[in-house]
């Protein structure tokens, strides 16, 4: 075992017995773990220096994507610890300094149920084809509900699953579906070639860990259209920003036939914040737009401003607003009411459901 490997063990053994998330690695500091949102200094390691931290990185980073480290100073992979637990790691570089996250990837899958998901997500897993996706800010448990509607579609349905990621988080096993995982830098050279060859592979459910440009969304958005479930994640902060934040990837001349594209082929948007428990841990509040005629029309319309009103006056079609949603949560003691006003969109409707 090398100094390094020794080094680097121990605190990816720290995170997962404290029931940590994250393990950040910077020069000049004591390694730190977030524990339910909360940043803890490891004051029993001592201070890192720059040859420790990139010591551990070459330890951890395929031989291969080192050379894409020295050009772009950054990289993501994933790294397997002890063969039971992985972490999804980025490295970059600070003013001249090796520095790394690490985000640990629970080894098992879950439910809806003990991830505190709403059941009707049930729905979007018997779904044949649209366009549905995960958003919310960073670190927000957008990957882990991903992995629990993968799982579930894999439980239920006799699919072929193509899942294109960077890097590979979740291992899936195969039960009742074909499941291929397919990681950027590794097998293909990015997420639109990779979708673009998901058209030639027989595909029924494709996941695209996370869309980045507009390459990438025109090729979801067709897969959507030509019969394909496609699943994927974006960094935004409801379903409303989310439209707007697709139609504005596209030039000005474009964006009123992918206003089109998308009204008919959206399935819904689900988008979550983790907020601490009174009891301890983390739990989801959730917003849920389903697209139906007057959502489909809005967005045909441009007029994605009313969309955030359709999902507050909609509860009965299994629409779900994300100030309700922490409202219930403070109404069934599982969190504070300082916590959901601060996770509040607006704060007045949020008051209202108190």
């Amino acid at each position: 075992m090398s100094a390094a490997t020794a080094k680097i063990g121990p605190l990816l053994d720290t995170v997962i017995s404290e029931g940590g998330s994250d393990l950040h690695l910077s020069v000049g500091s004591h390694p730190i773990i977030r524990v339910s949102g909360s940043l803890v200094p490891l004051l029993q390691h001592p201070i890192l220096t720059n040859e420790d931290t990139m010591d551990m990185l070459k330890v951890m980073v395929p031989a291969e994507r080192l050379e894409t480290f020295a050009k772009v100073q950054s990289v993501d992979f994933s790294y397997s610890h002890n063969e039971q637990s992985r972490f999804r790691v980025n490295g970059y570089v600070v003013q001249g300094r090796v520095t790394m996250a690490l985000r640990l990837i629970p080894h098992e899958t879950f439910t809806f149920a003990n991830l505190n998901l709403p059941p009707i997500l049930e729905v979007f897993t018997q779904r044949t084809q649209g366009f549905f996706l995960i958003v919310g800010p960073v670190g927000q448990g957008k990957s882990t509900t991903m992995a629990a509607i993968i799982d579930r579609i894999n439980e239920t349905r006799a699919e072929h699953i193509l899942t294109i990621e960077d890097p590979v988080e979740y291992l899936f096993e195969q039960k009742k579906s074909l499941i291929h995982q397919r990681e950027v830098h590794v097998d293909a050279p990015d997420f639109q070639t990779a979708l673009q060859a998901a058209f030639r592979e027989d595909m029924n459910v494709i996941m695209v860990g996370e869309m980045r440009d507009q390459e990438t969304i025109s090729s979801a958005v067709t897969a959507a259209e030509t019969g394909h479930l496609v699943l994927s994640t974006l960094h935004t902060n409801n379903a409303a920003q989310t439209i707007d934040r697709i139609i504005d990837m596209f030039p000005a001349t474009q964006q009123d036939q992918v206003r089109v594209q998308l009204a008919g082929s959206l399935a819904g948007i689900f988008s979550q914040r983790l907020v601490p428990r009174i009891q301890g841990g983390l739990i989801p509040a959730y917003e849920l737009l389903i697209n139906n005629n007057a959502v489909a029309n809005l967005i045909r319309e441009g007029r994605t401003h009313e969309i955030t009103t359709v999902v507050q006056t909609s509860s009965q079609e299994g629409m779900v607003d994300m100030d309700r949603s922490l409202a219930e949560l403070v109404r069934r003691g599982e969190v504070t009411i300082e916590h959901a006003y601060e996770r509040s969109l607006d704060p007045k409707t949020f008051e209202r459901y108190l």
